[in-house]
């Protein structure tokens, strides 16, 4: 698929060089559900990109905390190259704008998925086009400013983060944490806190602190979703699901406003007859 002259540039001047072959911008801007043959999309580029992407934060965390623990250094490398830190990347980027999709996500928000698969399609389009070096640089220029903060942290995933973007998805509202119950002196309190999204409201969830219970309910929403898998620290967020359903959710809106569109018709043939 050709690429504009202005997608081209712009793209170049996010990634900061200029391409010998803009048919890989082109590639790395298309998701399979636009393009005629799966060869034709992302796909390739993304399974390419996401090797780069660790490779290169891997290097930089083993060099950057020389005094860290195996353990450590995988669960951070594991949260800065996530398909949510990677989506979180593209929006920052302003990526996700440009990404060409089927028919069937016109009109709502970009999956998370896509997103990230955008960010690294983009990584390995780099890669092919100008080597591991200027790669390297774009990667570390992009993931480096979360870095400090992730391990500040203790690089946990913002579960709260995760679900918006779910919402945002769904078409719903941001979601609304409510303290239901906290029981204990005021130096030792737990809270119980529910998430609920646009009207779904999910169980209860205790911590020490309001913060923590609300990431605990943020996540067991995940679950309930059914789009988290695994224990903390190595829970998976499953967006290749949140796709179908994002979809579903589209056709169900789809199908009650024609319904609706229908009722005055058939409001009025009762009456005429």
């Amino acid at each position: 698929m050709p690429i504009s002259p202005e997608v081209q540039s712009h793209i170049e001047t996010i990634l900061g060089h200029r391409f010998a072959d803009p048919g890989l911008i082109a590639c790395a801007l298309t998701h399979s559900s636009f393009a005629t043959v799966r060869a034709d999309s992302n796909e390739r580029l993304e399974f390419l990109g996401d090797s780069i992407l660790a490779f290169v934060v891997c290097e930089h965390l083993f060099t950057r905390y020389p005094d860290a623990e195996e353990g450590t250094l995988t669960k951070l490398k594991s949260y800065l190259v996530s398909r949510a830190k990677c989506a979180e990347y593209s929006s920052h980027l302003g990526l996700s704008p440009l990404v060409v999709v089927g028919k069937g996500f016109s009109g709502s928000a970009l999956p998370a998925s896509i997103a990230g698969s955008c960010f690294e399609a983009l990584i390995a389009a780099l890669y092919l086009d100008a080597g591991l070096e200027v790669a390297r640089a774009f990667v570390l220029q992009t993931v480096e400013p979360h870095v400090d903060a992730a391990h500040r942290t203790g690089h946990q995933m913002n579960f709260k983060s995760v679900l918006q973007q779910v919402a945002q998805a769904l078409g719903a509202h941001v979601p609304v944490y409510s303290v239901v119950d906290q029981q204990g002196p005021d130096h030792s309190k737990t809270f119980d806190v529910r998430a609920e999204i646009g009207g779904r409201v999910f169980e209860p969830q205790r911590g020490l602190t309001k913060k923590a219970a609300e990431q605990a309910a943020a996540l067991a929403a995940l679950r309930q979703l059914g789009l988290a898998e695994g224990e903390e620290p190595e829970v998976r967020i499953c967006f290749e699901r949140l796709e179908s359903i994002a979809q579903d959710s589209t056709d169900t809106s789809a199908a009650h406003t024609a319904a609706g569109a229908a009722s005055p018709s058939t409001e009025r043939s009762a009456n005429d007859s």
